[in-house]
């Protein structure tokens, strides 16, 4: 399959949903609500070890909710920390697939359950693996900061990325999810890999931003959005993990950028301090919020909108919901 071919997949989604697709919520906020302990360095990752049948459950709530993109538990999945925690090379990699299988076993099931009812609202999802960036596997918080040090250049962050990449591609899933990147030089890194790895699915790839102007490394979306720009390999750019008041702003913002399909999908607004751990106290949106919101962001170019951190399925359910009767009200 070429990569115009795949790319069809992601824009017949959108078209099927009206001109705008929902993605999934908050991972690992749902597995805490069922009782995951994942104060973990692998963070939701730790579930593949521990309780891979709990990670197909969530799955299942956000399809339930309407998301018509899954995005897979492998965000902070890598093999260095696989191998950290004394697996070995050919068991991280195996966990690398089976968060592709989980997702993937999930999608099929529920869509084999409903594509027979007639007037059911649903689309057969999408499953993109996630690529969780540098700073994600470091759990420093450099995610939100883009501050890899001067010994981090784009061919360490290629090698860091490789792998992985390979595995989760072999692994069958429908797209890649790059996301919380932080700085442009990991940027080129993820255009370069998908490059010289002549990668034939669709990707898109995703900005984390603490001022809602730039990168968190301070540099302009400009910056970045030009190395992708000039990369058919990327499909979809935009926002995830940033505060849901930074998102319109950063829909505009794009918009006179790139071209590209604008995917966002940002946390409920709470802040968190990557070095304790822990959700700090701060103004946050609840699901009405995000039903208002929502078809702003819509109206404004976003073709791909869900919610990450602290987002739960009622969250996701309540975008779908509201899509879908600002569609039929046109």
């Amino acid at each position: 399959m070429g990569i115009e071919k795949a790319t069809g997949l992601l824009e017949d989604l959108i078209e099927r949903s009206g001109g705008c697709a929902v993605v999934d919520g908050g991972f690992a906020t749902q597995l805490e609500k069922h009782g995951a302990a994942i104060n973990d360095s692998l963070w939701s990752a730790v579930c593949l070890m521990k309780d891979p049948d709990l990670i197909k459950r969530v799955h299942l709530e956000y399809l339930e909710a309407g998301a018509d993109i899954l995005i897979t538990s492998s965000y902070q999945a890598t093999l260095p920390g696989f191998l950290s925690r004394g697996l070995s090379l050919e068991e991280g990699e195996l966990l690398l697939k089976k968060s592709v299988k989980l997702a993937v076993e999930a999608r099929d099931k529920f869509w084999d359950s409903k594509k027979r009812t007639s007037g059911q609202s649903y689309n057969r999802a999408l499953v993109a693996a996630s690529i969780g960036s540098y700073g994600a596997y470091l759990a420093d918080g450099s995610e939100y900061s883009g501050c890899y040090g001067s010994l981090v250049d784009v061919d360490k962050l290629k090698d860091f990325h490789r792998r992985r990449l390979q595995v989760l591609v072999e692994a069958g899933p429908d797209m890649l999810a790059f996301e919380t990147i932080p700085n442009k030089l990991e940027t080129q890194a993820c255009v370069e890999l998908l490059e010289e790895e002549n990668i034939q699915i669709p990707s898109w790839i995703c900005f984390s931003s603490v001022d809602g102007e730039n990168a968190p490394s301070g540099e302009s979306f400009k910056e970045c959005l030009e190395v992708i720009n000039n990369s058919n390999k990327v499909s979809a750019v935009g926002i995830n993990c940033a505060p849901p008041h930074f998102i319109q702003g950063l829909i505009e913002k794009f918009k006179k950028l790139t071209e590209k399909i604008i995917v966002v999908y940002p946390n409920s607004g709470e802040v968190w301090d990557g070095r304790t751990k822990r959700w700090m106290p701060s103004k946050c949106f609840d699901d009405d919020k995000f039903k208002l919101f929502a078809t702003k962001w819509r109206n404004s170019g976003a073709k791909l909108i869900g919610g990450c951190c602290r987002t739960t399925p009622s969250t996701i359910k309540t975008i779908s919901k509201v899509l879908k009767e600002s569609r039929r009200a046109e």
